[in-house]
Order: structure tokens, then C-alpha cells, then sequence
């Protein structure tokens, strides 16, 4: 069938509603509150944004668009990976089946001293890129050490990213003096800021036992000064908890209260072990929370009150973690096991159902970013951050629930087609922007390194 039609420049008409790229013809969720999925849908693009939404298959286009054939397929906005540390990719499957103390006091911490580097950064943040956009992920929420690699690595890939600087107050990969970690931070942002529209920079003070209170207060301070989000791991193990407990007086939430970091740009990964009043505390400081079920589940770190926070009005994204545990950046496989392991834990099969747990995903993610107008959902105006997942398949078919269906069964393999600001990074399952092979290569020469 031609998919082409000629139309004429010289009307007004013509001149406005001439698309770059039509994806067309497939099931569309828009993830807009209230909306149904849509049959037959074609979504426009123009430069960096959605045009328009249509099901009619009559309207002219020029012959240059770009055609995505999204039949047999859904639409529906990129994902948004709310916590990673995608140079990590490097150590996927080097210290599995661990408890999380003796895996990152060990094996983590001794190898990034010995292997981490700028140039194994970038190869691992690269790999992490490709890994991403070939299971549907278009932006992410990134904090790791040698940040200006990953600043190159992502803006080579054309992803979105919001990429912060790690803070520890102990020698670290970059940053051989503790002292000048926040200097050092500080600099690292005012290199990078309005740099790209796709990259934002950032602090992440790793821990509140990692990073004592004069450090967490000038990092927010930091932070604030520049309008930037703040990350922070928190209340991930028992241990966690127990150790602040103990030096403060204090529970983690509270902790940080006293401090002054419960604002609205502090973005708390894990967030396992709460009580109900911190659970008030995070709801009332707007903080950001981001569950990481799998990672959490693979350290046996525990399970996160995550259904009791959206309950309470909580827009809480979801993350993978690193490679080094979880193993993939998958979040399909991510929003799979957040819904189960949900039900399971409150023993209601009702509790993250499929729509709120695709939510954390994509709009909710999109919040965690302080992104939620420009990307999240698929409307006319917003950034043209767009996947296609092949349902042509058979653990796709029948197609009862869309929603259902990309939670419960679709894996990231099935996505075939990623957009992002209006560029095609992969079609047909071909990338467009990276060289597969030989950023794999350059990986499996770095794991001999580090295996020796």
C-alpha cells in the first residue's frame, strides 16, 4: 500500500500540518488520566513534539516523512528509568547472591577503586544506553562517578537523562579527596548545566551513613541554589535504619528532616523501611520516591510500602537499580514484579493494578524528573518521547487489555520502534544512533580486566 500522498506547500493548511514522522496505525495509550486506548490511532511528530493524534487515514503528508508502520502494535509514551547507575553495566554478574553489605563493601566498592576510570565509564554508560533504548526507555534518572563520561555517552545515545554527580564523604572513583567532593560536584554541574535540553546535571549524595549531615545540607543547599533535584538512597536495608538510628536518635526520614532536605526536589530511591509517620513526612516534604523492587528483591534489601504510598496520592516512579543488581535495565521485567510483588505483600490482588504500576513508569516517572510537562504522556504539544512494542507475537496474543497486557506479558525484546525529542533512535529493532557491536566489544575487553 502507498503510503505516501502529496499535498499541496503553497496552502496555509499544508504548511503548518506537515509531520516529520507519522507513527501509524496502531494501539494507542496515551497514559492521560481518563483516556481509553485508542484503535487505529496514528500519532504525528514535528521536530521535537506530537503534532496531533488522529484515526482518520485520510490526511496528506509529504512524501519525505518518515513512516512507522505501528500495525498489530501499541503507542505509547517512552519509559522513564527513575534510578540506575548505567556505568554499572561493567559489573553485571560480578558479585551475584550477596547480601547487600558484603556486596557493596567487598566486591563493589573494591572493584570501582581498581577498574573504574573515565573511559570504562563511558563504554558502561553506553552499553547501559543501548540496553535501554532496546527495551523501550527513553529517559532516566542516573548517579555514578566520572558523570562527564556518562554526560558523552548519553548525549551520543540521544536519550534523556537527568545525570548527577555521586557524593560519598570517603575516597572515591574521581574524587581521591572527600573534602572537595561537593567542590568537585559543583563544578561538575556548572559544566554542564543548559548544556543539552536532553541532560540535566545533578548531586547524589549516596547515603545519609555515607554522607554525614554537613555534607547532605550543602549538597540540597547546592541543589536548591541551581533548581536541580537532589538523590539519595534511603532507608534501603534494616542495617540502614538501625545505624541512624543509633547515631541520631532519630529514624532516616526524620533524620533528614531535621536537616532540612524533605523538599520537593529530593528524589529518595528504596525507601524500604519506613513508618507510617515518615511515610507522612515524605508525603508532606512532596519528596520524590522511586521503588526499585527487583534490585531490592535480589539483595534481599525487602519490599517497599509502595501500594500504601500511591494510596496516600504519592506519584512514586520505578528504577532498575544497576546491572550490578538487578542484572538488566528492563523495565518491563520491572513493572511486571512491581505489580506481583505488590499483591503478594499486601495479599490483595487488586493492589497495584496494571494502570497505576504502567503510571510509575511513564508519567509518574516523568514527575520524579520534574519532567511531567514536557514528557510522560502522548499529547499534542508535548516532547515526542514515543515507543512501539510488537503485540505480534505469540505471549502478546489475544489482546484483551493493552494495559494489562504490557505490564503482565510484554517483555522489553518486544519493543521495536523508540523516539525520543523527535529522533529515531531505533526502528525495526535496528539502532540508529549507536554501534552495537563494537560498544559490546569494548565492554567484554573491560570485563576480561576486572575478571583477572
Amino acid at each position: 500500500m502507498d503510503t505516501t500522498h502529496n499535498i499541496d506547500t503553497n496552502s496555509s493548511y499544508s504548511n503548518h500540518y506537515q509531520p516529520d514522522i507519522i507513527i501509524k496505525g496502531g494501539t494507542l495509550i496515551t497514559m492521560v488520566d481518563g483516556e481509553a486506548p485508542l484503535s487505529n490511532a496514528s500519532v504525528l511528530v514535528k521536530k521535537d513534539s506530537i503534532l496531533d493524534i488522529t484515526t482518520s487515514d485520510h490526511y496528506p503528508y509529504p512524501e519525505k516523512t518518515e513512516v512507522i508502520d505501528a500495525g498489530n502494535c501499541v503507542i505509547m509514551p517512552g519509559l522513564v528509568n527513575a534510578h540506575s547507575h548505567a556505568a554499572m553495566a561493567i559489573f553485571r554478574g560480578y558479585a551475584d547472591d550477596l547480601p547487600l553489605k558484603k556486596w557493596l563493601q567487598e566486591r563493589i566498592f573494591p572493584a570501582e577503586a581498581l577498574h573504574l576510570n573515565p573511559e570504562n565509564v563511558y563504554w558502561g554508560s553506553l552499553l547501559g544506553c543501548l540496553e535501554m533504548i532496546a527495551s523501550g526507555t527513553t529517559s532516566f534518572i542516573d548517579g555514578y562517578f566520572f558523570q562527564d563520561e556518562t554526560v558523552k555517552a548519553v548525549h551520543t545515545s540521544g536519550m534523556r537523562a537527568l545525570i548527577a554527580q555521586g557524593v560519598i564523604d570517603y575516597p572515591a572513583p574521581g574524587v581521591p579527596d572527600p573534602h572537595k567532593n561537593l567542590i568537585m560536584g559543583k563544578e561538575y554541574i556548572e559544566r554542564w548545566l543548559n548544556w543539552s535540553e536532553l541532560i540535566t546535571p545533578g548531586l547524589f549524595c549516596h547515603s545519609p551513613i555515607t554522607c554525614s549531615a554537613e555534607t547532605l545540607r550543602a549538597a540540597m543547599d547546592i541543589s536548591m541554589d541551581y533548581s536541580l533535584p537532589l538523590q539519595i538512597h534511603l532507608s534501603e536495608t534494616r542495617e540502614e535504619v538501625n545505624e541512624i538510628l543509633k547515631n541520631t536518635g532519630k529514624r532516616p526520614v526524620q533524620y533528614l528532616k531535621g536537616l532540612g532536605l524533605l523538599q520537593d526536589n529530593l528524589i529518595a530511591a528504596h525507601s524500604i523501611y519506613l513508618d507510617d509517620a515518615e511515610l507522612r513526612l515524605l508525603l508532606l516534604g512532596k519528596v520524590r520516591v522511586v521503588h526499585v523492587p527487583e534490585s531490592n528483591m535480589k539483595l534481599s534489601s525487602g519490599v517497599a510500602r509502595i501500594s500504601e504510598m500511591v494510596s496516600m496520592g504519592m506519584r512514586v516512579g520505578i528504577g532498575t537499580d544497576s546491572c550490578a543488581s538487578n542484572n538488566n535495565l528492563d523495565l518491563f521485567k520491572e513493572m511486571d514484579t512491581a505489580a506481583k510483588l505488590g499483591k503478594v505483600f499486601t495479599r490483595n490482588p487488586v493492589n497495584m493494578d496494571a494502570e497505576t504500576v504502567l503510571r510509575m513508569a511513564t508519567s509518574h516517572g516523568a514527575y520524579v524528573m520534574g519532567l511531567e510537562n514536557g514528557i510522560g504522556t502522548i499529547e499534542k504539544g508535548k516532547k515526542a518521547d514515543i515507543i512501539v512494542v510488537d503485540m505480534n507475537t505469540p505471549h502478546l496474543v489475544p489482546l484483551y487489555n493493552p494495559l494489562s497486557s504490557i505490564v503482565y506479558s510484554a517483555c522489553g525484546s518486544d519493543v521495536k520502534d523508540v523516539i525520543v525529542n523527535g529522533k529515531i533512535l531505533m526502528k525495526g529493532k535496528e539502532f540508529q544512533t549507536l554501534d552495537q557491536e563494537e560498544i559490546m566489544e569494548r565492554v567484554r575487553a573491560i570485563s576480561l580486566n576486572i575478571k583477572s
